[in-house]
């Protein structure tokens, strides 16, 4: 990089100016979080890790309804629509949807702590690289997806739902 940058002395002004815009583009966008998802848009959703060590292959999301839940063992938001979730977790064992959720916290330990309270048995990870990418940036929390067989996003809520809106998620199964 030193020595392309040294020969360009020997360019015009221009060209120059040229070249550190084109650079600084490229900063910029490698650098750039990804953008939000939202309804209408494609995701392929990658494998996941899950707290007990088990990991959950992106083949577990095929021909299946998705619903992911962002959610963070100190939300109190989380904390009010978690019941609910598994509740829906409960009800749609053997029907073709798969839920994930996601936690953000620092620690895994503290995610693993919460679902341990709480007595929570829904598939939970933690946020990764590759689920940033997939989803994009977050706006919130909870922040909740329903991705639809074909991978579009169906549905996204952010903020906490309602307990009959959760149970509702239900209806999206096969679609």
């Amino acid at each position: 990089m030193t020595s392309l940058i040294g020969s360009m002395r020997h360019v015009g002004t221009r060209a120059r100016v040229v070249f550190a815009m084109t650079l600084s583009a490229v900063a910029v966008l490698t650098s750039a979080p990804a953008l939000a998802v939202d309804v209408g848009d494609t995701v392929v959703l990658p494998s996941l890790t899950l707290l007990d060590g088990k990991t959950l292959p992106a083949s577990a999301f095929r021909d299946r309804t998705v619903i992911v839940e962002y959610w963070a063992s100190w939300c109190p938001f989380c904390a009010q629509q978690n019941p609910h979730l598994q509740k829906l977790y409960v009800a749609t064992r053997g029907k073709p949807i798969q839920i994930v959720t996601l936690s953000i916290d620092k620690a895994p330990q503290d995610a693993l702590d919460y679902l341990k309270a709480h007595n929570y048995t829904f598939p939970a990870g933690m946020e990764t690289d590759a689920w940033r990418a997939a989803l994009g940036k977050r706006r919130g929390l909870p922040e909740l997806y329903v991705i639809g067989r074909n991978g579009k996003v169906l549905r996204k809520e952010v903020g906490e739902m309602f307990g009959e809106d959760v149970a509702a998620l239900a209806d999206y199964a096969g679609k």
